[in-house]
C-alpha cells in the first residue's frame, strides 16, 4: 500500500480512467449473465473472445481461461460473483509474476533515495506521450520533496527542448538545455554533473524517439549511458521505456523492439483513459517480463499514478458482478 496515497481514493481515481476498459470487457461479460449463463467451456470460449477484444493478448487470455478451467473443473460456479471473484484473482496473480518481484512504490523512492542523485532515463517513440509523462513524473517527485533536474538530451526533434522546458516549468523543477543538435551524451553527461554538484535527488533525461533506426539508436542510447556512468558509476538506475496503451498490440510490439535495443527496467503506460484497451498492461507485463512501473489515467499534471497491481485490478473489478 502507498503511504503517499489512500487506497480508496486511488482505487477510485484509477477506475475513473479505466472506465472505458471496463464497459468493453466487463459490460459484455455481464451480457452473457442474462439468462442465467452456465459457466461452462461454452461460456469460457465466449470469455476468451472478450479478452482478446479487450487486448489482454491471445497468449495472455489463454493462460487466463486455463487457469479459469482448472477451477471450473474442480467447482461447480454458479454465479458471476462466483466467476468474478475467480478472474480477479487470477488477473492479480498474472500481475505480479510480469512485476517478476518488484518492489512497491514505497520501496522504489526509499532504495532510490540511498542514490544522490538517481538517474532515471527515457526511451520511446515519439507521439507516446513521453514529454509529457517526463513532466508528470517530475512533478510527482517534486511533490515528494525530491529535487529533480530535467536532461532535454533529445535534440534531434525540433522543439523537443522548448516542449520539456514548458513541462519543467509547470512541474517547477530545474532542466539543462544545450542548443539544437548537440550531441545527446555530452546534455546527459552535463545533466548528471551539475546534479552532483547541486547535490540533487533525481534526474530525469529525455531521449530520442527513432526506432525506425535501431542501430543508431543503440550507439546514441549507449553513448549517453557511458557519459552518465563516467560521472556517477552505476547510473543510470532505471532505463524506463513510455508507451502508449491505445495503440493496443502495438505497443507490445514497440516494447519488444526497444528491449532488443536496451535493457528495459520499466514500463509507463500513457491513455488509459482513453481507449477501451487497457487490457493490454496485462498482456505487456506477462509477456515481458518487465514490470508497469506507472500509468497514466488523465491529462493533468498529477494524472500519472504509480502502477499497484492489487490497486490496478481493484479498480478494474470494482462494481462487478456486484447486484
Amino acid at each position: 500500500m502507498l503511504k503517499w496515497f489512500n487506497r480508496q481514493e486511488e482505487t477510485a481515481r484509477i477506475e475513473k480512467g479505466l472506465d472505458k476498459t471496463k464497459q468493453s470487457i466487463f459490460g459484455t461479460l455481464h451480457k452473457f449473465f442474462l439468462g442465467k449463463r452456465k459457466v461452462d467451456d461454452a461460456f469460457l470460449d465466449d470469455l476468451e473472445d472478450i479478452l482478446i477484444t479487450g487486448d489482454v493478448g491471445v497468449k495472455t487470455t489463454l493462460e487466463i481461461i486455463d487457469r479459469l478451467r482448472e477451477k471450473v473443473a474442480k467447482e461447480a460456479f454458479t454465479s458471476e460473483d462466483e466467476l468474478i471473484s475467480q478472474l480477479h484473482d487470477t488477473v492479480v496473480t498474472i500481475l505480479k509474476s510480469g512485476m517478476n518481484g518488484v518492489e512497491s512504490f514505497d520501496h522504489f523512492m526509499e532504495k532510490n533515495d540511498a542514490k544522490k542523485p538517481y538517474v532515471l532515463l527515457i526511451v520511446g517513440v515519439n507521439g507516446v506521450g513521453k514529454t509529457t509523462t517526463i513532466g508528470k513524473l517530475a512533478h510527482l517527485f517534486n511533490s515528494l520533496g525530491k529535487k529533480v533536474v530535467l536532461g532535454a538530451a533529445d535534440t534531434f526533434r525540433a522543439a523537443a527542448a522548448e516542449q520539456l522546458e514548458i513541462w519543467a516549468k509547470r512541474a517547477d523543477v530545474r532542466i539543462v538545455v544545450h542548443q539544437d543538435g548537440a550531441d545527446p551524451a555530452s546534455v546527459a553527461f552535463d545533466t548528471v554533473q551539475s546534479a552532483v554538484a547541486r547535490k540533487e535527488d533525481i534526474v530525469i533525461i529525455d531521449t530520442a524517439g527513432r526506432l525506425h533506426n535501431k542501430l543508431h539508436l543503440m550507439e546514441e542510447l549507449n553513448k549517453i549511458q557511458r557519459s552518465v556512468e563516467k560521472v556517477l558509476p552505476g547510473a543510470p538506475h532505471d532505463v524506463f521505456l513510455i508507451l502508449d496503451a491505445s495503440t493496443g498490440q502495438n505497443a507490445l510490439v514497440q516494447a519488444r523492439e526497444f528491449s532488443k535495443v536496451v535493457t528495459i527496467s520499466g514500463l509507463v503506460l500513457t491513455k488509459l483513459d482513453g481507449t477501451a484497451k487497457g487490457g493490454i498492461v496485462l498482456g505487456i507485463c506477462n509477456e515481458l517480463k518487465t514490470p508497469v512501473r506507472f500509468i497514466g489515467i488523465g491529462e493533468k499534471i498529477d494524472d500519472l499514478r504509480p502502477f499497484d497491481p492489487d490497486i490496478f485490478v481493484d479498480a478494474l473489478f470494482e462494481g462487478v458482478g456486484k447486484s
